[in-house]
C-alpha cells in the first residue's frame, strides 16, 4: 500500500488553520488547494482570480485550483458546518450580535445561475447581478460572517427550487443557527426586514430575541390618527465610530399606541431640517433600552454592513469566473473561511497577549490598529516572504543564485517560529475536526 504524502508546507499559520479542515478533504491535492486558495484570498492582489492566485502561490497554473472548485468531491455545506462549530468554540458559549443584510454583485449575461436584473446593493441600483442573503456576527468589536443563502428570483427557478422572499431566508437562517447552538443578544437588521411581520419578525419573536430594525418613514404605525402620535424631547448623542470618532447625532421616540413592548425612534443628524438621506426611522424590542444605545446599535448595523462588504471584496467576494451556484457558493464558502481566519487573529478574541512588539511590529509597514482591515494588512505582511518567493522562482531557473533561495527559506523560518500557534490562542485539540 502506497503511503498517502504528506501536503506541501506554506505559511505556518494558514497551515494550522486549514488543518482544522482536512477531514474534509480525502485528497491531498484538493487539501492543497483549499490552503492556497486561502493564501490567494488574503494576498494583497488587487483580483483575486485563479490564475493570478496561481502565481502567487508557486504553482505552474491554475487548473488545480478550478478543479478544486468545480470537480473536487468535497461539499460546501460540510465546510459551513465545521467553520460554524469552530466559531462556536472559539465563542464558548458567549452570545452575539447578529447583522442581516443581503449582498448585491453586478454580473454580466444570464448565464450565471440567479442572476437578473434587481437592486444591487454594492452599486445602490437596480442592475444585472446575483444577490445573497448574509447573516454577521459581532463581539468584542470584532465581526465575521455566519451564513449566506442566495436570493433565488422566480424568473430564475430551477426545477427542484422553491421561492422564498429575503425575509423568508433570513428567518430560515436564524432558525438553522439557533438550532446548532449560537446565541444572539441583539438582532439588526434594515427595513426589508423590519417591514416583514410574518415571517422575519414573527421568528425573533418566537425566538423571544431582542431587535433593532429599520422600518420605513410611512410604517403602519403611523397609521392612527395624528393627535394619537406623541413625540419625545430630541436628545443629542454622540454616534462612536469604529477608529474611537464620534459625531453628534439626535434622537427622539416616537408614542403610538399602547404596546410599551415595541417602541418605535427617529434618528437624524439634523433635527431642524431632518435630511432624507440622515433621518432615520427604527423599531425595537429590547427591555430597557436607552435612546443612546438605539441610536449607537443602529449606527453599528450602518457600519459593520458597509465595513463587512468592503472586507468581503478585500478576499474577492464577487471575483469568481464560475456559472454554477454549487460552484459559486464553493468559492463564497472559501471566501467566509478566509474572513474568519483574519478575525481569529483580533486581540479581542485572543485568550493571549498579542505578539512581542520587538518582533513583528518592528517591520515598519506593521499596522498597530485593532480593526479587522489592520489585521488583514500584518497578515499580509507575514505572507511576504512565502509569496515572493514564489514569483521570484521562475527566474531562479534562468540564473542560478542559490544564497537567493537559501536566505528566502531562513526568513520564512524566522517568521514562522514566531507565530503564535492558533490551537494555543484557543485551546483547540490539535485534532479538534479529524472525527467529525
Amino acid at each position: 500500500m502506497v503511503e498517502r504524502r504528506a501536503p506541501a508546507p506554506t505559511v505556518k499559520f494558514v497551515d494550522e488553520y486549514c488543518q482544522l479542515y482536512q477531514n474534509l478533504f480525502p485528497e491531498v491535492r484538493s487539501f492543497e488547494a483549499f490552503k492556497y486558495l486561502h493564501l490567494g484570498m488574503i494576498s494583497d492582489i488587487k483580483r483575486k482570480t485563479l490564475p493570478e492566485i496561481a502565481k502567487i502561490v508557486g504553482l505552474e497554473n491554475h487548473q488545480p485550483l478550478h478543479h478544486f472548485l468545480t470537480e473536487s468531491p468535497w461539499d460546501a455545506k460540510k465546510l459551513r458546518r465545521q467553520r460554524l462549530e469552530l466559531i462556536l468554540y472559539v465563542l464558548q458559549g458567549r452570545p452575539v450580535i447578529l447583522i442581516i443584510d443581503e449582498t448585491g454583485d453586478k454580473k454580466k449575461g444570464n448565464t450565471t445561475d440567479y442572476v437578473k436584473r434587481q437592486y444591487i446593493g454594492n452599486l445602490g441600483k437596480t442592475d444585472n447581478g446575483i444577490v445573497a442573503v448574509t447573516a454577521y456576527a459581532v463581539i468584542s468589536g470584532m465581526t465575521f460572517p455566519l451564513m449566506f443563502e442566495i436570493y433565488k428570483p422566480r424568473e430564475r427557478l430551477q426545477p427542484e427550487d422553491k421561492y422564498l422572499t429575503k425575509p423568508e431566508i433570513a428567518a430560515t437562517i436564524i432558525k438553522k443557527m439557533r438550532s446548532m447552538g449560537f446565541r444572539f443578544n441583539l438582532v439588526l437588521a434594515d427595513s426589508l426586514y423590519g417591514e416583514s411581520g410574518k415571517n422575519f419578525l414573527s421568528v425573533l419573536n418566537e425566538f423571544n430575541l431582542n431587535f433593532i430594525v429599520a422600518v420605513r418613514s410611512n410604517h403602519s404605525a403611523w397609521g392612527i390618527a395624528d393627535s394619537e402620535v406623541k413625540y419625545s424631547e430630541w436628545q443629542r448623542f454622540k454616534r462612536v465610530f469604529s477608529d474611537l470618532s464620534s459625531e453628534n447625532r439626535y434622537i427622539r421616540e416616537i408614542i403610538c399606541g399602547d404596546n410599551r413592548e415595541v417602541r418605535y425612534w427617529q434618528i437624524t443628524t439634523d433635527k431642524e431640517e431632518l435630511p432624507k438621506n440622515t433621518t432615520w426611522y427604527v423599531m425595537s424590542k429590547y427591555p430597557e433600552i436607552t435612546p443612546r444605545d438605539v441610536g449607537n446599535f443602529y449606527g453599528l448595523r450602518t457600519w459593520v454592513e458597509y465595513g463587512l462588504k468592503q472586507s468581503k471584496n478585500e478576499l474577492g467576494w464577487a471575483d469568481f469566473r464560475l456559472t454554477h451556484y454549487s460552484q459559486i457558493e464553493k468559492w463564497w464558502e472559501m471566501v467566509c473561511s478566509a474572513y474568519l481566519l483574519v478575525s481569529l487573529h483580533s486581540e479581542q478574541l485572543l485568550k493571549f497577549p498579542p505578539q512581542s512588539e520587538s518582533n513583528f511590529s518592528s517591520h515598519p509597514w506593521w499596522d498597530k490598529g485593532n480593526g479587522w482591515n489592520n489585521i488583514l494588512n500584518n497578515l499580509r505582511l507575514i505572507l511576504q516572504p512565502f509569496l515572493l518567493f514564489n514569483l521570484i522562482k521562475p527566474w531562479l531557473k534562468v540564473f542560478t543564485v542559490p544564497k537567493l533561495s537559501e536566505g528566502f527559506f531562513r526568513l520564512q523560518m524566522i517568521v514562522n517560529n514566531l507565530t503564535r500557534s492558533i490551537f494555543q490562542n484557543f485551546n483547540i485539540p490539535y485534532f479538534y475536526f479529524s472525527s467529525a
